[in-house]
């Protein structure tokens, strides 16, 4: 009896230790944001007062008000949800249906073609900007969202996401297509009836990676856009400065807050079908 106390006793403790351990180990991570949404409610001199605190002495709801007025941030805000939401859609679309194509269909030169199309997540996108920049001002497209919207759907992230698409598709029993084959089903139906609906998995961490890349892209906006109002999160979150250039930090806080939030609730809840997705399509 007292053996049995003694193990569960111990038990008890090497869990509280872990959790202690845990709880230590997640500090680093935490503390930013913590810090970043108890700084969007200080005003300047309480963010760099000394010693710092960690909640403010005075709550400045005002400044979530000011993040609106400074510039047309609400416009902003909806340009890079609708943009994110645009390639997200493009990109599944792309790297389903080429995925399947790699996986399913066989053609001449078919492995050389797609390790030619691997081979673009070699080549940074900093080394393309220009070339593309260029390209989209002979078209007359620049300072518009189509730069944003078009180029990701074909660029790295549908790269990756074929690769995603292909291994998971590589997976599917070839009895099932050849079931559909004999029923009279044609090849889109079997990708849209069959291969599609049994990759959902594999789309929803794929369509949630492509959000974010897209959200938080910065280069391709500041080099394409010049008008205010077509200005995305990222690049209006510098725009918050005095007329001397000195950056307004209770604003650019609050300003990044009210962008951070909503995607670090997808993220939480929606991180386990991450990483099933790499699980499931092979990525190691």
């Amino acid at each position: 009896m007292r053996s049995n106390q003694y193990y569960q006793r111990l038990a008890l403790i090497k869990k509280a230790a872990l959790y202690v351990l845990l709880i230590l180990a997640a500090v680093p991570f935490v503390f930013p944001f913590w810090w970043m949404m108890t700084s969007s409610l200080k005003s300047p001199s309480q963010i760099f007062a000394y010693p710092p605190r960690l909640l403010p002495e005075t709550w400045h709801w005002e400044n979530f008000v000011e993040v609106f007025t400074y510039q047309p941030f609400a416009r902003q805000y909806f340009n890079s949800l609708y943009i994110a939401v645009l390639v997200t859609i493009g990109t599944l679309i792309v790297a389903s249906l080429a995925g399947y194509a790699f996986a399913r269909i066989p053609f001449p030169g078919r492995t050389f073609l797609f390790i030619l199309v691997l081979s673009g997540l070699m080549m940074p996108s900093e080394v393309t900007i220009i070339p593309n920049f260029f390209f989209m001002k002979e078209l007359g497209l620049t300072n518009s969202h189509f730069p944003l919207i078009v180029i990701p759907i074909f660029g790295a992230p549908a790269v990756v996401g074929t690769f995603m698409m292909r291994q998971f598709f590589i997976s599917i029993p070839d009895e099932i297509e050849d079931a559909a084959r004999i029923d009279g089903a044609s090849r889109f139906s079997m990708f849209w009836q069959i291969a599609f609906p049994i990759a959902r998995p594999v789309l929803g961490g794929l369509a949630i990676l492509t959000f974010l890349a897209s959200w938080n892209l910065f280069l391709d906006p500041f080099v394409n856009l010049d008008d205010i109002e077509l200005w995305t999160l990222p690049h209006s979150l510098r725009n918050y400065v005095d007329p001397y250039g000195t950056p307004l930090w209770h604003l650019q806080m609050a300003a990044t807050t009210l962008s951070v939030i909503p995607v670090l609730i997808i993220y939480v809840i929606a991180q386990e079908q991450i990483i099933d997705s790499f699980a499931t399509s092979g990525v190691k």
